[in-house]
């Protein structure tokens, strides 16, 4: 048995996972339209490489948009009748460039679909990473990360624990725990895949214990508790334990500090969905074009899971889940605690989206309708796993007193959303943070370009004053030159001055001379 250590704060919402797993994982009619946004992957991006434009015709699998970190594939076959701004599913909540696809309802895969490597250990390191990166495998817990960039990375830095992630604290949402019951052995062998590229000492399943179904299967699917140093920790259920720091807190006993990478002290954390498409990119050859969605919450008829194409529309996707009820006031993507609240339900599946939350107004633990007032009880600050203050974060937040909350290492906090859950008051307090961070991110920008348009008028006032004294530094030689070469003009002219008064000199001395000759002969 692998021991476990307990985490910091942390709370025991209702988590509502027992709706949305009574059905196995369905997968929905095809759509008309597909809504493909563009950008899918977190991190810089020099150029995107765009394969495709108005009007061409796609195949299923077929590459559209491409970078050195990632790519973005046709999830079904049809027809491109737009790229254009669009709603997306983020905080923003801003328009972003996306591909509209109308469906033909055929689904034909494209032609040159990836290789299939069913013996992956015969396969070069290299080439198993590259296929990573072309068929546009990113983490699918939430933060889309590039795989093929966080896999090379840490196998660079020596890998000592590889992590799954399947822990799933988040309240309602089931997806990687169905992933698990119906594709256990899928994700062992996907497991393997990164422990041949990786190379680890061993490889720790941390799952929470509200899972028996799923434990047991990937027990059965491992054919054993330990085998090939897998082995699968079942935790203690409580929120924030799926996020990576507190996990590798509670499997290893390591805290990792702020600012530090998870590679540098030897581990990676990678989520048990991205596991199962990094088995499907390497066995099957298929790319990441679906993903398991959980469309659950009060406000939905059927909660359930569905295995969706990315650009499927939540509106679709709760219609196919009986549609709306009463109770449907608010959207969401993703859980309660950290989801994104939407504003339309015409965005998109991505392949950031784990669950679409539809639920009332009171089914969640904050609201901003429902805040009042702060009275300084102190609950959020026993909850919080990263050991912040979060009522003088909030504090200084809504004062917009952007030295104070730096000071109190306001990014430093994940946004798990504990202090909020338990706020007697009903405040939104990560909304506060979240604002907090962007006005910062904001000034930092505008620092930047402002540093920018310094240094341009400091290096634009420097060759102003160069080019200036160059051009003096020239006058000055030209100058020098003309008065040398007036000088040695003068000179020569006194020279041959000189010359020609010594041969008139000479010459009139001997005209003396012979006519004084002559003279003396007339004499004679």
């Amino acid at each position: 048995m692998i021991k476990t250590w307990p985490i910091k704060g942390g709370v025991h919402p209702e988590f509502h996972k027992k709706e949305s797993t009574q059905t196995p994982v369905q997968t929905p009619s095809l759509p008309k339209t597909l809504v493909i946004p563009v950008r899918q992957m977190s991190g810089p991006v020099e150029e995107f490489k765009v394969m495709i434009k108005e009007g061409d015709k796609v195949l299923k699998g077929q590459p559209m948009i491409a970078c050195d970190r990632c790519t973005l594939h046709a999830p079904t076959s049809g027809k491109i009748v737009s790229i254009g701004d669009r709603p997306v599913p983020h905080p923003s909540g801003l328009d972003s460039r996306c591909i509209t696809l109308d469906v033909d309802g055929k689904d034909e895969w494209w032609d040159e679909i990836y290789e299939p490597y069913p013996e992956f250990d015969k396969v070069s390191i290299e080439n198993l990473l590259t296929r990573v990166r072309e068929a546009g495998v990113v983490g699918l817990g939430g933060a889309v990360f590039p795989s093929k960039i966080k896999l090379e990375t840490a196998a660079k830095a020596g890998l000592k624990t590889l992590i799954i992630n399947s822990a799933e604290c988040e309240p309602y949402i089931t997806s990687d725990d169905m992933l698990m019951r119906e594709k256990a052995e899928e994700v062992i062998i996907g497991i393997r895949i990164m422990q041949h590229v990786l190379k680890p000492e061993r490889c720790l399943i941390g799952i929470e214990d509200n899972k028996p179904e799923a434990i047991a299967a990937l027990r059965d699917a491992l054919g054993g508790m330990e085998k090939e140093g897998i082995y699968i920790v079942p935790i203690p259920t409580v929120y924030p334990s799926g996020d990576a720091k507190q996990l590798i807190r509670i499997l290893t006993g390591v805290n990792v500090p702020p600012k530090t990478r998870t590679s540098a002290l030897g581990f990676l954390v990678h989520n048990v969905g991205t596991v199962h498409s990094i088995y499907d990119a390497i066995v099957n050859g298929k790319p990441l074009i679906s993903r398991i969605v959980t469309v659950t919450g009060n406000g939905v008829k059927n909660p359930q899971n569905f295995n969706a194409l990315i650009g499927t529309q939540f509106s679709h996707l709760i219609k196919e889940a009986g549609g709306y009820t009463e109770n449907a006031q608010r959207l969401i993507m993703g859980g309660p605690m950290m989801g994104v609240e939407l504003r339309t339900d015409e965005v998109s599946v991505v392949k950031a989206t784990n669950c679409v939350l539809v639920t009332s107004e009171n089914a969640l633990p904050y609201s901003t309708d429902l805040a009042m007032p702060c009275i300084r009880c102190g609950k959020c600050d026993k909850v919080c796993p990263v050991d912040l203050l979060p009522q003088q974060l909030y504090w200084y937040a809504r004062a917009e007193n952007i030295e104070r909350v730096e000071e109190h290492h306001l990014f430093d906090c994940m946004e798990c959303g504990c202090c909020s859950y338990v706020c007697p008051s009903n405040i939104p307090l990560v909304q506060y943070y979240r604002h907090a961070k962007s006005i910062i991110w904001d000034k930092r920008q505008q620092q930047r370009s402002a540093d920018l348009a310094r240094e341009r008028h400091e290096f634009r006032e420097f060759r102003k004053k160069r080019d200036k004294e160059e051009r003096d530094a020239k006058r000055a030689a030209h100058k020098r030159k003309v008065q040398q070469k007036t000088a040695s003009s003068g000179d020569k002219q006194a020279a041959i001055k000189a010359a020609m008064a010594r041969a008139k000199a000479k010459k009139a001395a001997m005209a003396k001379a012979k006519k004084a000759e002559e003279s003396k002969k007339d004499g004679i």
